[in-house]
């Protein structure tokens, strides 16, 4: 049984089901990633906005209080030290939504991820 569960087709449909707040830290996010990891292809995947470059690079969410950021197991326990401020667990971080996302921080995991993705594929 499928319930009421929406499908969506791009990560421009993903945006705009939120209020224009929230569309505005999701479409800077997203900006943030794409100029760190301009090779990376955007899909939905989970549904959730997915970069894509030699494999899943990154996922973001809103969520009622925060802002997911899925960078996967390595990327969250390679920046262990300065994401000690946000809550997290193996793959993800919150990024409180009354709080400025920490769009260095973020360009540097993006970097990391594609690093270690395109090593994956050498």
């Amino acid at each position: 049984m499928e319930g009421n569960r929406t499908t969506y087709k791009s990560i421009d449909e993903y945006i705009l089901q939120f209020p224009p707040e929230i569309q505005d830290i999701l479409n800077t996010l997203r900006k943030v990633i794409k100029e760190a990891a301009p090779e990376a292809k955007e899909k939905i995947s989970y549904q959730m906005p997915t970069f894509d470059l030699h494999g899943n690079l990154v996922h973001f969410a809103a969520h009622k209080n925060h802002i997911g950021f899925y960078p996967a197991p390595s990327g969250v326990e390679a920046f262990k030290q300065e994401l000690s401020e946000y809550k997290s667990s193996k793959g993800a971080i919150q990024f409180p939504i009354e709080k400025s996302l920490p769009y260095e921080l973020i360009i540097r995991i993006v970097k990391f991820r594609v690093a270690e993705n395109i090593k994956k594929v050498k």
